[in-house]
């Protein structure tokens, strides 16, 4: 069962995330959309692209990957805490897991049902890629994940999206079906794969970082897969530049902004970091980048607010930020460290697309902010 995961909780994880962040690493992090994803990717890759501090990605190979899921990051400190793999297909965030796997000898193998197994889950399916190439991509932890090996194969090849009517559902929730179709989500109505919700955000910041570390290959991938035995295809537009088509751009950013970086990412993050490959995912240490890059590429706006807004300067001067959005806020909710709320204003006034705070006290905050549909988190330092 999970844990009450509290607003002090997530300071806190976010405060050891951000600490854990090689110092300068995204100084050359510069520009905005697709410029910062190519500055993104040159700080990512393999190759020496004469940035400073440059932090290669070094390839560890496919039977790596067993050893990486045994390390602590990738095993359940989060809901039950009991170590067992944490598997986004078995995992129940509000109950009981319907199984677990505790030890090595559970690798697939062959299986029969759900349980049986656990293997190595290409989010981005090999399909796609080994048309072209399959190194790096087939051994990268960052969107090659352990999963059961029964609902692995039931995915398959298909794209993420918004399940209308579901046609098959795991023990966990996650489900096959046709695209709904509606919502954010209008745009495609062929059969899609929907995790449950606890792990939507994950798989959203996963594509982000394919499409950013392999981005010089993207064109490539798309015209060496098969359409027919790839059904992946769909969510991509083969540019080397925006990447995803609509909808799928709409749902990645839709999941990334309603799942945030969790405990489990960030810790990720820092292993494969610091002990496996040596490069990071910019969009767990940065979140605030997705926005950034793909806001102008978005077919549906009804969900962006995060993309919208900015809050500077940041840290404060003179105990005030001007926070300003393009869609009206609704209130403006300061919390500290303890989880506490400092100050929270309710409709407050908009000059010319921006809200003025001041009379903040020295620390570290998460501004929380609402719209008529959507709620938005930032971070605030203030001197």
């Amino acid at each position: 069962m999970k844990k009450n995961i509290t607003l002090i909780s997530f300071l806190l994880c976010s405060l050891i995330g951000l600490a854990q962040i090689p110092a300068n690493y995204y100084s050359t992090a510069t520009g905005t959309g697709l410029a910062l994803k190519t500055n993104l990717r040159k700080i990512i890759d393999n190759v020496n692209d004469g940035i400073t501090l440059e932090h290669l990605h070094s390839d560890q190979g496919y039977g790596a990957l067993w050893t990486l899921y045994t390390r602590t990051a990738f095993r359940d400190i989060y809901y039950e805490n009991d170590g067992s793999l944490l598997d986004m297909y078995s995992e129940n965030p509000s109950g009981i897991d319907p199984y677990n796997y505790t030890n090595a000898s559970q690798q697939c193998g062959s299986y029969n049902g759900e349980g049986d197994c656990f293997n190595r889950e290409h989010l981005i399916p090999q399909s796609y890629f080994d048309g072209y190439a399959i190194n790096p991509m087939k051994n990268d932890p960052f969107f090659v994940i352990p999963s059961d090996g029964k609902v692995n194969g039931d995915r398959n090849n298909l794209p993420f999206g918004k399940v209308g009517t579901a046609t098959y559902t795991s023990q966990n929730g996650s489900k096959r079906g046709n695209g709904l179709n509606s919502g954010y989500a209008l745009g495609y109505s062929g059969i899609v794969f929907e995790p449950i919700d606890e792990f939507k955000g994950d798989i959203a910041r996963a594509f982000f970082y394919f499409a950013t570390r392999y981005e010089t290959d993207m064109t490539n991938f798309y015209n060496a897969a098969n359409a027919s035995s790839c059904q992946a295809k769909n969510m991509f537009d083969g540019s080397t530049g925006r990447a995803f088509t609509n909808p799928f751009l709409d749902i990645l950013v839709k999941w990334h902004i309603d799942d945030p970086v969790s405990a489990k990412e960030i810790a990720i993050n820092n292993d494969i970091y610091y002990n496996h490959q040596s490069n990071r995912n910019p969009y767990i240490d940065h979140p605030e980048y997705v926005g950034v890059i793909w806001n102008s590429f978005l077919g549906n706006d009804s969900f962006a607010l995060e993309n919208t807004i900015s809050i500077y300067p940041n840290p404060a001067i003179n105990n005030e930020v001007t926070i300003s959005s393009e869609k009206e806020l609704k209130s403006i909710i300061f919390y500290n460290i303890n989880g506490q709320i400092i100050q929270e204003i309710k409709n407050p006034t908009r000059v010319d697309n921006s809200y003025k705070v001041t009379n903040l006290p020295s620390g570290f905050y998460l501004v929380q902010l609402g719209s008529d549909n959507a709620v938005s988190t930032k971070k605030v330092i203030v001197k």
